[in-house]
């Protein structure tokens, strides 16, 4: 599955990341509820969040699989900081690297690459999440730049960001011509955000709603050329969806490990569960996922970086990989038992965790439908 050296080198200094400073941690992080900050700053260092970007331009030199293999490893140790990681090395930063200014790059996108300033991505609102048709937030052009109003819910990041992408519709009676994306920076007058949802999982990753009310931002901040910002999102959502599936992979991987060694270790009627075949079966039926899941996703992100269209492997990857997380949280809290009802044991959180996948970048919903008229029905 790995296709050279790069790929290697990236999953061992990852693994070695997580292994010693995040999996000590996760519970700790996980229960303060508090966004990960040092250890957001930590990877900052390592050259994660620039994997996607070339280093002539700020980033790392990488590509869509390094990239997706840094989030399956940060996953395996905390959902919640590998959430934040995704926000700042894709959906984030992307628009403003590729349409913003270079003042703005310089200010913004740079700062980013080395941790110091957060960025976050606003799409969806409390009627327009799937159906994008419905935005209702307003970018109003006037002579001085564009007035923005409304407000977006479920922000990543949204709490602690220092810039904001946000979808916004300029003309409503173009429907999804008149969607385009904006560069807002935090301190823009106006803007506010709410407080942090109190979350089921990932609860280390700050998310809230935001607001606009009469915000002007200068007419440079339209990212993109008028009219593109759905085709723009496009451009980028099957590298989302394959992301997402990576992140499912590396939450797979957590399940399956501490299920099979509590099996080892638990012992009932003089023998190890492990002995066990329904255990047994358990056990095979999270491998034979998290195989298929690795097959899917690392194709899909090899279609990406050979400049392939992906979308229909990716949206494949992305709603196989993460039923299969759902699927692993589940099935390592039977292997564990009681033990998994206890917050002292990391199988509760991978329950908890593996909804947060099921989300974003398309609901199954969504996907399915699409996929059954790809393969020809």
């Amino acid at each position: 599955m790995l296709r050279s050296n790069a790929e290697t080198t990236i999953r061992k200094s990852m693994a070695m990341f997580v292994d010693n400073e995040v999996i000590p941690r996760a519970r700790e992080i996980d229960e303060s509820g508090e966004f990960p900050r040092d250890m957001f700053e930590e990877m900052a260092k390592m050259g994660v969040f620039g994997l996607r970007y070339p280093k002539d331009r700020g980033g790392a030199g990488g590509n869509t699989t390094l990239f997706c293999i840094a989030c399956e490893e940060v996953a395996r140790g905390l959902m919640s900081l590998a959430a934040v990681t995704a926000m700042q090395s894709l959906m984030g930063t992307n628009f403003l690297f590729h349409y913003g200014t270079d003042d703005m790059r310089e200010k913004y996108f740079l700062p980013a690459m080395k941790g110091e300033k957060v960025a976050c991505f606003c799409l969806t609102e409390p009627e327009a999440g799937s159906d994008l048709g419905n935005v209702s937030t307003r970018a109003l052009k006037t002579d001085d730049g564009y007035l923005l109003n409304g407000m977006k819910t479920w922000v990543t990041n949204g709490p602690v960001a220092d810039f904001y992408t946000v979808l916004m519709q300029t003309d409503p009676k173009k429907k999804f011509r008149g969607l385009n994306f904006f560069f807002v920076p935090r301190d823009t007058p106006g803007f506010s955000c709410g407080k942090p949802f109190d979350l089921l999982g990932t609860r280390s990753t700050p998310i809230s709603e935001v607001a606009f009310k009469d915000c002007m931002v200068p007419h440079t901040h339209m990212l993109g050329a008028e009219g593109k910002g759905l085709s723009n999102l496009l451009s980028i959502l099957a590298e989302i969806r394959t992301m997402t599936a990576a992140l499912a992979v590396g939450l797979q991987r957590a399940a399956m490990d501490d299920a099979i060694q509590y099996a080892h270790e638990r012992a009932q009627f003089g023998q190890t569960i492990s002995n066990y075949q329904l255990i047994q079966a358990k056990v095979a039926n999270l491998a034979v996922d998290l195989e298929a899941s690795k097959l899917l996703t690392y194709k899909a992100s090899h279609m990406i970086d050979d400049k392939q269209e992906a979308l229909k492997e990716a949206s494949m990857a992305k709603y196989f990989a993460t039923e299969a997380a759902t699927r692993a949280g589940d099935q390592a809290t039977r292997i564990l038992g009681a033990y998994a009802y206890s917050m002292e044991y990391s199988a509760q959180r991978y329950y908890r965790d593996n909804r947060f996948l099921l989300y974003g970048g398309g609901t199954h919903e969504i996907l399915q439908p699409n996929i059954a008229k790809w393969v020809g029905l």
